[in-house]
């Protein structure tokens, strides 16, 4: 059992020491034992969690200091322990651990951005390939679903989940996230009401995104190409579906690696409430691309890996929707 001590005293109602930690406690001593890896217990490494502290370091309001902090929340995002099994564990109240775990959940939602955002133009032509500068992909996430219009949440894969909407780079890492809609949800209306799609973010002119078959073939107002649907007319189609699927799953990948990693929280119903659950499902994503930013790598288990039936796309383009069916004919004529 893992033990924290903690002396308040208190003069005048002010405190003049608080929270001295006891450096016995096995959790606190395989973090100063710098010798160690973390990866086993932590699933990141030593490198990966120093960036986590670095990016999420604020003004302290206790004793503990950031390494600390960082540490037993990364433990819990990490392990997925519910709220009972945490307060057991650190011999911490219910409601510390409560607070605990949504004030680094809310603090990494708050700076996504330092580590989930779109490359820059000028690393464009880097990550690009034959001009595609991304895949993207849905994937359920299994939640506890709300009393209230629970039946909106159960997807057509028959378990209760929200949606995560993600762009990724040829190397898995996360460039775009939009989670939050309810599993019964189609992928494309997902797809019409991100800003990805609203705002008109990404790609930039020129170039193009890769989707599967549940979302539209589109130029405008984003370009997205998507494989000709089955049966193919000919070679060149046949030839076109078989790459476009061998770039496309890199986003399947991904989100692999990223339920592998913390399988003890994805892999199960979230314990958190459902209105709250993006922001869990957003910083395992953070986390996701610190690891692979810190060269910390990790396969993909076979069972995390989305392979279920998709949707196909059966809906009638917008007004403001231009097909690319003439742009996937060129992309196709040049492979």
């Amino acid at each position: 059992m893992f033990t924290i001590c903690i002396f308040c005293l208190f003069q005048a109602r002010r405190p003049l020491a608080y929270c001295r930690l006891n450096i016995n406690v096995p959790i606190i001593r395989l973090w100063l034992d710098v010798e160690r890896e973390l990866s086993p217990e932590f699933r990141l490494s030593r490198k990966a969690m120093h960036a986590v502290q670095r990016l999420l370091r604020r003004s302290q309001d206790h004793g503990w200091g950031h390494e600390l902090e960082v540490l037993v929340y990364v433990y819990w995002l990490a392990h997925g322990l519910s709220y009972r099994v945490t307060a057991s564990v650190f011999h911490i109240p219910r409601s510390t651990v409560h607070r605990m775990v949504h004030k680094v959940a809310q603090l990494i939602w708050e700076n996504l951005h330092w580590a989930i955002t779109f490359p820059l133009p000028a690393d464009l032509d880097n990550v690009a390939f034959n001009r595609a500068v991304g895949a993207t992909d849905g994937s359920h996430i299994r939640i506890k679903p709300p009393s209230i219009d629970r039946l909106d949440y159960l997807n057509y894969k028959g378990f209760y989940s929200i949606i995560m909407q993600a762009v990724c780079d040829s190397e898995g890492k996360f460039i775009d996230i939009f989670v939050g809609y309810p599993g019964s949800v189609h992928d494309t209306r997902v797809l019409k009401n991100s800003p990805l799609y609203v705002n008109r973010k990404y790609p930039p002119p020129g170039y193009f995104l890769l989707g599967d078959g549940g979302c539209p073939c589109l130029e405008r107002p984003i370009c997205l190409i998507t494989p000709y649907k089955e049966p193919v007319a000919g070679r060149v189609e046949r030839r076109f579906n078989f790459h476009h699927s061998k770039a496309r799953s890199v986003v399947e990948r991904a989100f692999g690696m990223m339920k592998t990693r913390w399988r003890a929280t994805l892999f199960k119903a979230l314990e958190v409430k459902a209105t709250f659950a993006p922001v869990v499902t957003a910083s395992c994503a953070f986390l996701h691309n610190i690891c692979l930013e810190n060269g910390d790598q990790l396969e993909p288990d076979e069972d995390a890996q989305d392979h279920g039936p998709n949707q196909d796309y059966q809906g009638i383009p917008d007004a403001n929707d231009m097909p690319g069916n003439a742009a996937r004919d060129r992309v196709a004529n040049l492979i």
